[in-house]
């Protein structure tokens, strides 16, 4: 008889909860034992009722998925889904925990599923230290190479070298890749932590530049300047005043 998997789902968006679960039915060896959107209640359940997986989102509002595993009292064997760049969660997969790409593919999931059956029987990792220094290692870590932009239950990866330029408008960000925007979750100052400085820099309070899609640069009016990228539209960008100096230095101009 094959042992069934009880599972708990954390996610703050209820379209990839109820793909995962369905995808999770269909393996046939997983029981979903609950789930939720909110990662208080998540971790009230989980304090209370052991489970054999917790499929856990890494970016939601309020509490990251490292700060639910930090706050656990136990260990859990974890299956990260997110649209997260994935580079620092290698890290995860050399100690028995899997994690999956958004959206997630009947195929991947059910290598995870296989992996996590044969380590069941195991020892499992220390989590709790595991989730600590891997949210050090995403903060502070190498630039993003990769971001997620996410769009009802669809989410595209964008290599962050192809974008031009981020804006912040209408209180969302945007990634700007040839004639597309891309919505993504994170805030200009976020990526400005995030981002490679030398080669993006931030040109004005709603704007940060590729430096190396700059074609052109005009005086413009109160001391500022115009930048005119090298992209289809051949698009414009003003920058502040006080941020000229810096990007001539970036330029060599």
């Amino acid at each position: 008889m094959t042992l069934r998997l009880r599972a708990y789902l954390v996610d703050d968006e209820r379209l990839a909860i109820e793909r995962l679960t369905r995808l999770l039915a269909a393996t046939g060896r997983v029981d979903v034992v609950g789930s939720s959107m909110d990662p208080e209640e998540a971790l009230g359940y989980l304090r209370q009722h052991p489970v054999d997986v917790l499929f856990l989102d890494i970016q939601m509002p309020g509490m990251t998925g490292f700060d639910l595993l930090t706050a656990l009292d136990h260990d859990v064997r974890v299956i990260f889904t997110t649209a997260y760049d994935a580079y620092a969660l290698e890290a995860f997969t050399v100690n028995s925990v899997d994690y999956l790409l958004k959206p997630v593919e009947a195929d991947r999931l059910g290598r995870a599923v296989d992996k996590l059956a044969r380590l069941i029987s195991q020892p499992g990792p220390d989590i709790r230290t595991l989730a600590r220094e891997l949210a050090a290692q995403l903060s502070h870590g190498r630039p993003l190479e990769r971001i997620a932009s996410r769009v009802g239950e669809r989410t595209t990866l964008l290599e962050v070298a192809r974008v031009s330029h981020f804006v912040a408008k209408d209180k969302l960000t945007y990634a700007v890749i040839g004639r597309r925007e891309h919505v993504i979750d994170l805030t200009l100052a976020q990526l400005e932590a995030r981002l490679d400085p030398r080669r993006f820099l931030r040109i004005h309070r709603a704007t940060i530049v590729n430096v190396s899609f700059v074609h052109e640069v005009d005086a413009w009016v109160d001391g500022g300047i115009l930048v005119r990228l090298k992209d289809e539209e051949k698009t414009e960008l003003s920058v502040a005043r006080d941020r000229v100096r810096e990007l001539k230095v970036r330029l060599g101009l």
